[in-house]
């Protein structure tokens, strides 16, 4: 089956998504923006203005292009030294996993790509004026669209001081990770069942006809539209048994197909893409695990930061109430695939992303003890039935593992009283 030539939305999302993790993006784009504007430039020369417009030293031009040149490149390089600086210190202060959302930092690519594009605009504007190639009115044009660049490069250089002063830092990271959950997880909490039929994924096994991966890697996205239509091509129906997040090989089945035995397996394996890592989209226990791992990294003998993991434990508290958040009345769970049949994320696996590493890791020590027993507390006081019981669960667990860790007993008998509510 040939692939729809119209993209979904959603598929798009993730595709550009994809070209944000690249660095040569936007510089690219800025370059090819700076060479334009040089040649642009000439085109003043034909419009007749030449009599009304101030005239423009050629002396000074090249001297306002020549500085630009000079500087900009200097700039530029001591720009990528300090991104890669804070790239290496959010993956080794925080966790590797937090890397594509830190190089995905607007403020810092705007900048480098503004450098870049302000050195390659000066080279060429230099090179056409030395070579005569404007008149009166197109040296002035270039005049003015010199001293832009050199007001959008001052602007930026501020922003950017600022933002890389703080880019990579523990705290700028988890801030990141979790706006990165908080998407992912409203996403998904809008739409459970990726826009399918809902249905538990013990009911998709052994029926129908498997289909498995053709790679070994991670299922980071699946095109829900592509799939309905190749359901509706082959007129069958498809459980989805691989969500999102999901390690498949090539003996893992990713979907299987009820109601057609002469289908095409290649035509429904293009419809998911399957990489070397995890992303954050449309995983949303990828961002409970990349906290998880920052605060366990925290607690770790070698950093010692029990508060990093209390900050983080805080931020799963918010993301879980997010998830526990009823839509708004004028908001409905759409289903546009009614051929696709796709298992809801269960909230004890959420649980155990979120909280496990951290209550066995943080067992000895008794701040981050008490705060995770109270976090437990908070969410057990919602509405929902199964996060009350995953909530009450996970505080025993951590419970027992206090009581093992720790050694003095009025620190087990305080961690007690917080996880009173446990046994209730």
């Amino acid at each position: 089956m040939a692939r729809s030539s119209m993209v979904s939305m959603d598929r798009l999302r993730f595709i550009v998504r994809r070209f944000r993790e690249r660095l040569w993006v936007k510089p690219l784009a800025l370059c090819l923006l700076s060479i334009g504007g040089a040649f642009i430039a000439k085109l003043a020369d034909d419009t007749g203005l030449s009599d009304i417009l101030p005239e423009v030293s050629l002396d000074s031009v090249e001297s306002l292009l020549t500085v630009m040149a000079s500087s900009m490149l200097v700039i530029a390089t001591f720009a990528v030294g300090s991104m890669v600086a804070a790239y290496s210190s959010a993956s080794t202060g925080a966790t590797p996993r937090s890397f594509p959302l830190v190089i995905a930092d607007d403020v810092s690519q705007n900048a480098l790509s503004a450098f870049i594009g302000a050195f390659i605009f000066s080279l060429v504007s230099l090179i056409a004026v030395k070579n005569d190639l404007y008149q009166p009115a197109g040296l002035f044009a270039i005049f003015v669209l010199t001293v832009l660049v050199f007001a959008i490069v001052i602007v930026t250089f501020v922003r950017w001081v600022d933002r890389i002063a703080r880019l990579g830092r523990v705290v700028n990271t988890i801030e990141k990770v979790e706006k990165a959950a908080t998407d992912a997880l409203d996403r998904r909490r809008r739409s459970p069942t990726l826009g399918a039929l809902p249905i538990a994924l013990d009911q998709a096994e052994g029926k129908g006809v498997a289909v498995c991966a053709s790679s070994v890697g991670y299922v980071q996205h699946i095109d829900m539209e592509a799939l309905q239509q190749c359901a509706e091509k082959y007129d069958c129906r498809v459980l989805v048994t691989a969500l999102p997040g999901t390690f498949v090989s090539k003996t893992r089945p990713l979907l299987r197909v009820e109601g057609s035995d002469s289908f095409k397996p290649d035509d429904f394996l293009t419809t998911f893409e399957i990489g070397r890592n995890r992303t954050y989209e449309d995983d949303p226990r990828f961002g409970l695990l990349a906290l998880s791992e920052i605060a366990d990294k925290a607690l770790s003998p070698g950093v010692n930061d029990p508060g990093t993991a209390i900050n983080v434990i805080g931020v799963m508290v918010r993301l879980f109430t997010l998830w526990q958040t009823p839509l708004d009345d004028d908001e409905s769970i759409e289903i546009s695939c009614d051929r696709i049949s796709v298992p809801k994320l269960v909230i004890d696996d959420l649980f155990d992303d979120a909280f496990t590493a951290i209550a066995r890791d943080g067992a000895g020590v008794v701040e981050v003890a008490i705060r995770l027993q109270k976090a437990f507390g908070a969410l057990a006081e919602t509405d929902d039935k199964a996060t009350v019981a995953a909530a009450r669960k996970h505080s025993r667990m951590a419970l027992a593992r206090a009581e093992k860790a720790m050694s003095h007993p009025v620190d087990i008998e305080t961690t007690r009283e917080a996880a009173a509510f446990s046994a209730e």
